[in-house]
């Protein structure tokens, strides 16, 4: 199984767990995440986005301070910008927020429902989730001088067989190359591995 199969797995597990869907924001360094994945409604991420509500709101807060899980309604930390008030007209009613990682590369995960509050073994199946979330989602230290190759053609515009032919190998080789990157690196395209290899340093 590769890589990115089994993050879509994992993925699929927090999505069972969150009716009314889910925010992770992963290995976040210098104030954002590595990676993030959501199925919140999209009307509530542009508001939120647009509003610059990642900086205010109370679980981010509580998710930098400590690890584990907490429902939102036991969050004590105010919200003056009322933020959980505004995300219940979204269907996000009730949730949980998961901290995991060293502060250095913290992972945080808000998953929402819109019925009731989450039961303790939701939550405990959450955190496993999340806990092999974060796992998955961590960063490779290097590609091989082959895939950094393949790469750098391709973002420097070089069509799949132009590229080939620049560093005399075949075609299918090079795709090859540019698939084991994209496995390494938890990409469903090209470009999003390029875009990551650049986010983490490696090209």
């Amino acid at each position: 199984m590769s890589k990115s199969t089994g993050l879509d797995l994992i993925l699929r597990q927090l999505g069972v767990e969150s009716p009314a869907g889910y925010f992770a924001g992963m290995h976040i360094r210098f104030a954002g995440p590595l990676v993030q994945f959501h199925t919140y409604d999209q009307r509530w991420i542009d508001h939120y986005t647009n509003n610059g509500y990642a900086l205010r709101d109370p679980m981010v807060a509580w998710g930098f301070t400590r690890e584990g899980a907490y429902r939102w309604s036991e969050i004590d930390i105010p919200d003056p910008f009322n933020i959980f008030e505004q995300s219940r007209e979204f269907g996000m009613i009730f949730g949980v927020v998961v901290s995991v990682g060293p502060l250095s590369s913290r992972s945080i995960v808000g998953s929402a429902r819109s019925d009731r509050e989450f039961n303790d073994d939701e939550i405990a199946r959450i955190k496993r989730i999340v806990f092999m979330l974060h796992e998955a989602t961590d960063p490779p230290d290097s590609l091989t001088e082959a895939q950094k190759e393949a790469l750098r053609l391709i973002a420097d515009g070089h069509r799949h067989t132009a590229a080939a032919a620049k560093i005399g190998i075949s075609e299918s080789a090079l795709k090859a190359r540019l698939t084991s990157a994209r496995d390494r690196l938890m990409a469903r395209t090209t470009a999003e591995a390029i875009q990551r290899a650049k986010d983490y340093k490696l090209l």
